[in-house]
């Protein structure tokens, strides 16, 4: 048997399947017809014909294979390797703190015409992790959200959460645009705590467009602490910015009345040991550990502090924004008003 011929691993597509995709085109099937007959996905013969096909658009069998052969050797070189200026950009975006996935796209809206300027976000947490696999400096994966050394999946989280037994407004009644983010002004909140919660920072998302503001909370982060700090926070924004807030049952909103009552907005809480229901809160909480590592002491930063770490995430391109940052989807949200 010729090597050509010789069959490989089941995922990839054979000579004969080529053969056969390269007859049913020539009787006029569909895409979505040779799919069905060679059992593979749509996208899959639509792919190979547009990577395999001659410069003149004819598909021939032989050739294809030959070409798909061509591609298959491993190991391939690194683009991270060998492409200087591309690893270059990826240092100084991880140097800023941008996740992998954020870089990736961030380099499409950077170089919409540039293929070299291509790498997706899995070649660079592998240059990160993996020894010999990409060239980028082992430290920047201090940079990265996590901080770790290795990657760790993904696990919920059973942490009990504290019940607010004061009266209050639930979720179940937040009004539908609230829900479906369609109406900008309605935020998120929570706190961050530092060394056995004696200190703790105030975090504020905005549902649609997902600006965060961090409360600075001085002493204490009693019920009084934080109603005066988000009071002081909220007061600062436009009064169509203050639509309503969403927290946990902590006992710091044991002041939710009267916060309503100065800022005009409504909060609604959240149903116990329910995380997921301040979805985009718990993810910025999340990010903000990269800045105030847990088990350290909060109360060391200031206003000043706080300011400059809000403005370093508001200027992060979002995956749920199309790679826009909060800022950028805040300022078109001010100049439309």
């Amino acid at each position: 048997m010729a090597a050509l011929d010789k069959p490989l691993d089941a995922r990839f597509l054979s000579l004969q399947e080529r053969e056969s995709i390269r007859d049913l085109s020539a009787s006029g099937a569909s895409l979505r017809t040779i799919a069905t007959v060679l059992g593979r996905a749509p996208s899959t013969v639509s792919r190979e014909i547009t990577r395999n096909s001659s410069p003149g658009g004819e598909y021939q069998p032989y050739a294809a294979q030959r070409k798909a052969a061509s591609r298959r050797p491993r190991p391939k070189e690194r683009k991270l390797l060998t492409i200087p200026r591309l690893r270059a950009r990826v240092e100084a975006k991880l140097a800023l703190r941008l996740s992998p996935e954020q870089i990736s796209n961030t380099l499409i809206k950077d170089f919409p015409h540039d293929q070299e300027m291509r790498v997706s976000h899995e070649t660079i947490y592998q240059a990160l992790y993996l020894q010999g696999r990409g060239g980028l400096r082992r430290e920047l994966a201090n940079a990265l959200r996590t901080g770790r050394a290795r990657r760790k999946p993904h696990r919920k989280d059973d942490e009990r959460r504290h019940r607010f037994v004061d009266p209050m407004i639930m979720i179940s009644e937040r009004p539908p645009e609230v829900e479906d983010r369609a109406v900008p002004g309605h935020w998120e909140g929570d706190l961050i705590t530092g060394a056995l919660n004696q200190s703790a920072i105030g975090t504020l998302v905005e549902r649609t467009t997902r600006y965060v503001l961090l409360v600075h909370l001085p002493g204490d982060h009693t019920a009084e602490t934080v109603r005066d700090g988000l009071i002081k926070t909220m007061t600062t924004l436009p009064e169509h910015l203050r639509g309503s807030l969403t927290w946990d049952q902590g006992a710091e909103m044991a002041g939710h009345k009267s916060f309503t009552m100065v800022t005009g907005m409504q909060v609604y809480f959240c149903d116990p040991a329910s995380p997921w229901q301040r979805g985009s809160n718990e993810n910025t909480n999340g990010l903000l550990r990269q800045y105030f590592p847990k088990g350290t002491d909060l109360s060391v930063y200031g206003p000043e502090d706080l300011e400059h770490v809000a403005q370093e995430l508001n200027g992060r391109p979002r995956k749920t924004l199309g790679w826009d940052t909060p800022a950028e989807r805040l300022r078109d949200l001010l100049l439309a008003t």
